[in-house]
């Protein structure tokens, strides 16, 4: 073959061999395993690493600024080269938001809002970014789509110059090769670069075997090869040692990428010595073995922990939905609520990535629980807020009405009045605290007031209280005084005679009154104890003994017990005709009658009472 034939005759040198059996042989070991190799590799690369883009890949910008790339890339860019930078940009978006927000209630804070009530203004960017996120969206859509076209196209293109190779090969071997349109059709093979992968190793075997046999029928002499397979030996070598490097590089990703570079460049240099043909390939997949197995274990692991993620996330969903509300009755409880739910979200922000699938997901449930509490905290703080402008509104009634009755001078019934409005006062809920002080002293003021001249005017009746007291314990020492010894006619009468003292005393201190009381009937008690007095004896003296001082009021008090005696009298019937049909047959019924029986008879002692309380003050009233 001349000179001209072997410089233009630039074809893949790798399927250079001396007959169509040892193309056949030597295209086994390199190009059909190596193919395998690339193959699998292309397979299995994750497209994780453009998905899992890291924040830090896209230089830290405005809310503004980041919509403008947004929207230039949607227009301008590459919708699928820039996936990374978009999902990192959208990442920033929002957490620029979270920021803004974050800004904006310490402002509101530090302007004397209250952060519990806080609401961020609407986000004016984000139906726009959105906009051009769909967007880019449909230009990546239409982008596969365009070249799953192309790579089907190419694929027909390549299956024709496999058949104008077939058609080279046969005129060569009927002896009229043509080394110039080989070229041609090889230099239009290399053109081609896209097609579908699993049609890739196919067609690259018949490309290969049809250019060997091609070669053998030229063949081309033994100097022109020997210096091919030098040359090509030197490229490979080359190549065998930018991929050893690879292997002991802390970045698996980029490693990777660049060993896919590698296994084309491989690929495409032509062959070397048949004799160094296994050893150079074994070489070269020794390193590609290990920076797949590393770039393998690498997306293990970071799945692992994606999945580790996933649980830990899972957990604060869990923990936020799981919340009682109804326990959050008060501001401490929903503040400490709220201390609980921040912590929550400081914590998702330090565990990383979930699982590709499920990371919005997961995101947006989280999202959704956070919204969810504080539009409840919000609802109850609204609620709140309500109550307290109602409650304010009412104490400001009970100030209006205190300050109306600070003046009265009819003290019993206003002190009494006032009373009930402090009472009511103390029921009333809380008041916003920049009201609460101010609304309680005005309150107190006026009650203060009245109470102030109320004791100034009364002062002298507290003397003839504290005089009354005196002589009250005097007549307690005097009952305890009365001699056993004496008759028990003689001791009835002392002891009628200081009741008497003691009813004619007027009033003493109220906080004393139940005290002095208390030990005026221990000691009476112990007398009528002493004598055998009963109960019912003892209530007619006492009764004796008041009624001489009711006066006018005799009248009304008869009336009144003639009133309860009637009552009693009813009573006992409806008690009398219930037993008349009772049955005693069994345990349960002779209970029941039993129980009203009792009833029965105790009120029948009571009206007797009430009898004889109606006799003594009609004796009274004959005596007047």
């Amino acid at each position: 073959m001349s000179e001209t034939i072997k410089s233009n005759v630039q074809l893949d040198e790798q399927s250079i061999t001396t007959s169509p059996e040892q193309a056949v042989n030597a295209a086994m070991p390199e190009q059909v395993t190596e193919q395998t190799s690339t193959e699998k590799a292309a397979v299995e690369e994750p497209v994780t690493e453009n998905d899992h883009a890291t924040i830090e890949s896209v230089k830290p910008a405005t809310r503004q600024e980041i919509l403008e790339r947004i929207k230039a890339i949607a227009e301008n860019g590459d919708a699928l080269n820039s996936k990374a930078e978009v999902e990192s940009l959208k990442v920033q978006f929002y957490r620029l938001r979270t920021a803004e927000i974050d800004a904006a209630r310490k402002e509101f804070v530090a302007n004397g809002g209250e952060e519990n009530i806080f609401i961020p203004e609407p986000d004016a960017l984000e139906e726009p970014f959105k906009e051009a996120m769909n967007k880019i969206k449909a230009k990546r859509n239409a982008w596969l789509k365009e070249q799953e076209e192309e790579q089907q196209a190419n694929y027909k293109a390549k299956l024709s110059l496999i058949a104008q190779l077939q058609e080279l090969v046969d005129k060569a071997e009927q002896g009229a090769p043509d080394a110039a349109a080989f070229k041609a059709l090889q230099a239009r093979w290399k053109e081609i670069k896209n097609i579908p992968q699993d049609k890739v190793s196919d067609l690259w075997k018949q490309y290969q075997l049809l250019g060997e046999q091609f070669y053998d029928v030229l063949k081309i002499n033994h100097e022109f090869r020997e210096y091919d397979f030098k040359k090509n030996l030197e490229i490979k070598a080359k190549i065998c040692e930018t991929a050893e490097a690879l292997t002991k590089s802390d970045d698996v990703i980029s490693a990777f990428r660049q060993l896919q570079q590698l296994h084309n460049e491989f690929r495409e240099t032509g062959p070397v010595a048949q004799e160094l043909r296994e050893e150079i390939w074994t070489r070269f997949k020794a390193a590609s073995t290990i920076i797949n197995r590393r770039h393998q274990e690498h997306f293990e692991g970071k799945k692992e922990q994606e999945r580790v993620n996933l649980e830990k996330k899972t957990a604060l969903c869990e923990q936020i939905e799981n919340i009682d509300y109804s326990a959050l009755t008060g501001y401490q409880a929903w503040n400490d609520m709220t201390q609980t739910i921040i912590d929550l979200q400081a914590a998702w922000k330090e565990i990383g990535f979930a699982p590709q699938k499920m990371n919005m997901k997961i995101f947006e449930r989280f999202r959704a629980a956070c919204d969810n509490f504080f539009k409840r905290k919000s609802d109850y703080y609204k609620e709140v807020k309500s109550n307290l402008a109602a409650n304010l509104e009412r104490k400001k009634q009970l100030c209006d009405a205190a300050e109306a009755l600070k003046d009265s001078e009819d003290w019993k019934e206003t002190a009494d009045k006032l009373a009930k409005l402090q009472k009511e006062w103390k029921e009333i809920g809380p008041v916003a605290q920049k009201y609460s002080e101010a609304l309680w002293k005005r309150f107190v003021a006026a009650c203060d007031e009245f109470f102030e001249k109320r004791n100034a005017a009364t002062s002298s009746q507290r003397k003839i209280e504290q005089e009354n007291l005196k002589q009250k314990r005097a007549i307690i020492e005097s009952i305890k005084a009365i001699k056993p010894s004496a008759s028990e006619g003689e001791q009835t009468k002392q002891l009628n005679a200081l009741v008497q003292q003691w009813n004619n005393v007027g009033h003493v201190p109220f906080k004393e009154k139940d005290k002095i009381y208390k030990e005026y009937k221990q000691a009476t008690n112990a007398i009528y104890e002493r004598l055998h007095i009963n109960a019912t004896e003892r209530k007619l003296s006492d009764f004796r003994n008041n009624i001489a001082k009711s006066g006018n009021s005799l009248q009304r008090e008869r009336e009144r017990l003639i009133r309860q005696y009637e009552n009693m009298k009813a009573e006992i019937a409806t008690y009398e005709n219930n037993l008349g049909f009772l049955s005693t047959s069994n345990k349960k019924g002779e209970s029941l009658v039993d129980v009203m029986r009792q009833k029965m008879e105790k009120l029948k002692g009571d009206a007797q009472v009430i009898l004889q309380k109606i006799h003594l003050i009609e004796e009274e009233i004959e005596k007047a």
